[in-house]
């Protein structure tokens, strides 16, 4: 079997959910709220969590709610999941920090984002996740990459070069393309855990190497996403297939426009009142949530 033909590892398991951040009536992030929701998510198949990464709007939550939110979900899931805090920054001061203290609340990885707005090149980009990876060198990293949100994509040549980090162990590609798992594969070799950013290219992405999704979607479909992905890795293709076309009109309605303002509202749709996104952010329009709530109801009555 040649390299680029072994199966990767999958150090987070195969379908992480990337959570939102519930907030009050008034603005506050709700820490007991996010504790059940993130048990519930568990029992819908969830092998692990990532909190306070871009579902969970990290861009306004301050430095002491993130550390927070990390300490509610660890102790309202226990040791038995995974649960990743996302600790990336544009200032790699702070994103080394993040990192550190994220390893010392007991998180099991971080998910470490292309420093965005400022654009470095490719060797700032590779200085700044050097440096993260020191400042917890026994803390697994996740890699992530989103050219739309930040303004620049991490190169796999670049991340070629940072598997000499031990615990660069995985990447979140978002860059909505499957190219990206190709390239990654062959540059980096099985070392490293590929996850699809993307729940619509979920499926694309398995049949070319990616281990799993850091999901959106699982917060209303877990069960549905988890199947799918079984489906695949059991070798029934067609059945997978079938459940990829169930979910897609979902997922393209959870991305109607900036997430996570449509899973906020399919999360209120379902039970959960999670609270509407802190600005700049607003409510969903009443046009896309009578989508939304109809591509949930097509797949509730699949």
């Amino acid at each position: 079997m040649s390299v680029a033909a072994e199966l990767s590892p999958t150090p987070f398991g195969r379908l992480l959910t990337a959570m939102v951040t519930p907030f009050d009536g008034e603005g506050n992030v709700d820490f007991s709220l996010a504790g059940r929701l993130a048990c519930h998510l568990v029992d819908q198949g969830s092998d692990g969590l990532v909190v306070c990464g871009t579902t969970g709007e990290s861009p306004t939550l301050s430095w002491d709610e993130q550390a927070q939110l990390l300490a509610a979900v660890r102790e309202a899931v226990g040791s038995g999941v995974k649960v990743l805090a996302g600790t990336g920054s544009n200032s790699t001061a702070e994103a080394v920090e993040a990192t550190a203290h994220a390893a010392a609340a007991g998180a099991d990885g971080a998910l470490v984002v292309v420093p965005y707005y400022n654009k470095p090149p490719q060797e700032g980009m590779e200085a700044h996740f050097r440096e993260v990876a020191a400042a917890a060198p026994e803390l697994p990293l996740m890699l992530y990459n989103i050219p739309g949100r930040t303004g620049c994509s991490l190169a796999p040549a670049t991340v070629a070069r940072l598997m000499d980090c031990p615990n660069v162990v995985s990447f979140k590609a978002a860059s909505g393309t499957t190219e990206e798992v190709s390239q990654l594969r062959l540059a980096c070799g099985p070392r490293l855990a590929i996850y699809s950013g993307d729940d619509a290219l979920t499926l694309p992405m398995l049949s070319v190497g990616a281990v799993g999704v850091v999901s959106v979607a699982s917060h209303v479909a877990g069960q549905r996403m988890r199947s799918m992905i079984e489906a695949f890795l059991s070798g029934r293709h067609a059945e997978a297939l079938a459940q990829h076309e169930l979910l897609l009109p979902l997922c393209k309605a959870l991305f109607a426009t900036t997430n996570p303002i449509p899973v906020k509202a399919a999360l209120e749709l379902s039970g959960w009142p999670v609270g509407a996104p802190r600005l700049p952010l607003v409510p969903l329009d009443a046009a896309m949530r009578e989508s939304l709530a109809q591509a949930l109801n097509a797949l509730r009555q699949t």
